[in-house]
């Protein structure tokens, strides 16, 4: 009888916790302060130290428990001949009611915070193709020059060198070294760990997810090595709190041109090549074509070896799961739903300009202190 009260509450709760994430979506100063930089801290904090010991995902365990109570539940309703419809019902209410609560008090209202460019000091403005074709070449200039460090050959393909675990422990180093400048980016207690779900994910065609009920960032352990820094990264993003994918992306970027380790340089300026060169493909495809002539051999050959791999892994399935992820963005305050990853690109430039104001202005200052020693 407990229960099925229990079941009746948290069915009724369930309606008022739906009510109650619409209107606080509206508050983004409110969550900003309150939550973002309040109670998740110690939530976030507190599931990474308890959990992100464990050497095997936790929350991929947890997701193969629950489906398969899922289908023990509706096996069993079958078998009944869907005796008790309403209490089955109720009680399927009151398992999701508890799953929706923790899913936005333990992350989920990181989606409805003020927006990073503002977190950072970003003056975020719509930028012109010129901007664009100006940062896509400075970072093809980086990324070639990377490129030919690592492999003193443009024609050679980049080889990464370390393995999934030594990756995770040096991911915390870009974030370290970006704390200096950015402290609300800071990262502690490492919980970053290699799916069981691999496989799964290669057919869904996602490199990695965080997984917002026990706090740990879960990465594809079969996607190719040379983009595997920049995956991590991003989880990461999303574990201190950045739920926005093209803010994931951006922190994640940031993370690893942090980084001292060049070939988490590498994939971070190869991440952003693809977007800034996607992008400019759109808008000047004369430009565009010019651009990728410039890039180093190796660095194209890599970008279709990791279009081999993803095209082994093609499954009529994949627009079905792709229009579910893009409803769920949507629900959550990302209008452009799948298509919101891309937006990193606006971000990007932003950081360029930003960067190069200030380097003019510390030039500025630098003139005017000399000048005034001369007189």
């Amino acid at each position: 009888m407990k229960n099925k009260k229990l079941n009746i509450y948290l069915t009724f709760l369930l309606g008022f916790q739906i009510l109650f994430v619409q209107i606080i979506s509206k508050y983004p100063s409110i969550i900003e302060k309150y939550y973002s930089n309040g109670l998740y801290l110690f939530i976030s904090t507190f599931l990474r130290i308890l959990l992100g010991w464990i050497p095997f995902s936790f929350g991929d365990l947890l997701i193969f428990i629950l489906f398969f109570l899922f289908l023990r539940f509706i096996y069993r309703f079958i078998k009944t001949k869907f005796k008790n419809g309403l209490d089955k019902l109720v009680q399927l209410l009151a398992v999701l009611s508890l799953l929706y609560g923790c899913f936005y008090w333990f992350w989920g209202f990181n989606y409805f915070r003020e927006p990073l460019a503002k977190n950072l000091g970003l003056n975020q403005q719509k930028y012109t193709t010129a901007q664009l074709t100006k940062v896509t070449k400075k970072v093809v200039a980086k990324l070639n020059s990377i490129h030919f460090e690592i492999t003193e050959n443009d024609t050679l393909i980049v080889k990464n060198p370390y393995t999934q675990k030594e990756m995770y422990i040096k991911s915390v180093v870009g974030y370290n070294n970006l704390a200096k400048q950015y402290p609300q980016l800071s990262y502690n207690y490492t919980s970053v760990k290699s799916s069981l779900m691999s496989v799964l994910q290669s057919y869904n065609k996602t490199s990695g997810y965080f997984n917002p009920i026990t706090g740990e960032a879960q990465v594809n352990d079969m996607i190719p090595k040379t983009g595997f820094p920049i995956t991590i990264c991003h989880e990461i993003a999303h574990q201190i709190g950045f739920a926005a994918e093209n803010e994931a992306n951006f922190i994640g970027y940031l993370a690893v041109i942090s980084n001292d380790d060049v070939y988490f340089k590498y994939a971070g300026y190869r991440m952003a090549f693809s977007y800034l060169i996607s992008e400019l493909r759109k808008r000047d495809t004369t430009v565009s074509k010019e651009v990728i002539l410039s890039t180093n051999k190796g660095v194209l050959k890599d970008f279709t070896a990791s279009a081999t791999f993803w095209d082994q892994y093609q499954t009529p399935i994949e627009p079905i799961i792709k229009k579910i992820y893009n409803y769920y963005l949507k629900a959550n305050k990302q209008d452009k739903g799948i298509e919101s990853y891309n937006y990193v690109v606006d971000l990007i430039i932003s950081y360029e300009n930003h960067t190069r104001h200030s380097e003019l202005v510390s030039e500025s200052h630098h003139n005017e202190l000399h000048y005034a020693k001369l007189k």
